[in-house]
């Protein structure tokens, strides 16, 4: 007797569906005699209305996807950035005899091949919104040049220079977001998503 209670309330959801699916094909157009012509060139202008509503409404809801993930990905790689490569740079932490380089710089190698990952990723993202798209794709080349600076980090031969233009990269990427109205905030990402 419990087991045909949770059936039942289903099957009664259901039964009403379908009576409301029936009772609104059902209706018509009152003001037209109902031949078949009138019928369709008015259901025919309802379904291109309704299908350009869908259009637009979808290419709004890509746009604002776009934007969201151009500004996850644009916010990991500039907190991997300023965490594990600007900051102990800094610091001194990469110069030969500093405590803990070894373990500096093996992490800057990971954030810098991931930074490098999340903003090629931030590029693509940007191609879904034409105002984020016009912003970023000048800075293709520039983020491109950061290619091998994993290798140069993890080996303790990045200069002033390279982290410069890591930090030039980040903070082109950031302002082109926050022209095109996405703006970028640093997120730090965990070791885990480094090694990931």
């Amino acid at each position: 007797m419990t087991r045909s209670v949770p059936l039942r309330r289903p099957l009664v959801a259901l039964l009403l569906a379908c009576a409301v699916l029936v009772s609104a094909t059902g209706c018509g157009d009152s003001g037209d005699s109902g031949s078949a012509t009138g019928t369709g060139t008015s259901s025919s202008a309802s379904a291109s209305a309704s299908a350009s509503a869908a259009s637009s409404s979808a290419s709004t809801e890509k746009q604002r996807l776009a934007k969201t993930r151009f500004v996850a990905n644009a916010g990991l790689a500039a907190g991997a950035t300023y965490q594990w490569i600007v900051k102990p740079y800094r610091a001194g932490t990469f110069k030969k005899g500093a405590e803990g380089r070894t373990f500096a710089l093996v992490k800057a190698g990971l954030a810098g091949g991931f930074a490098y990952n999340r903003l090629k990723a931030a590029a693509e993202n940007a191609k879904g919104d034409p105002l984020l798209s016009k912003a970023v794709a000048p800075l293709t080349a520039a983020i491109e040049s950061l290619q091998g600076m994993a290798t140069k980090l993890r080996k303790g031969e990045a200069g002033e220079g390279d982290i410069g233009a890591f930090e030039s990269v980040i903070d082109s990427i950031k302002s082109a977001g926050k022209d095109a109205g996405a703006e970028v905030k640093d997120k730090v990402p965990s070791t885990s998503q480094l090694t990931g």
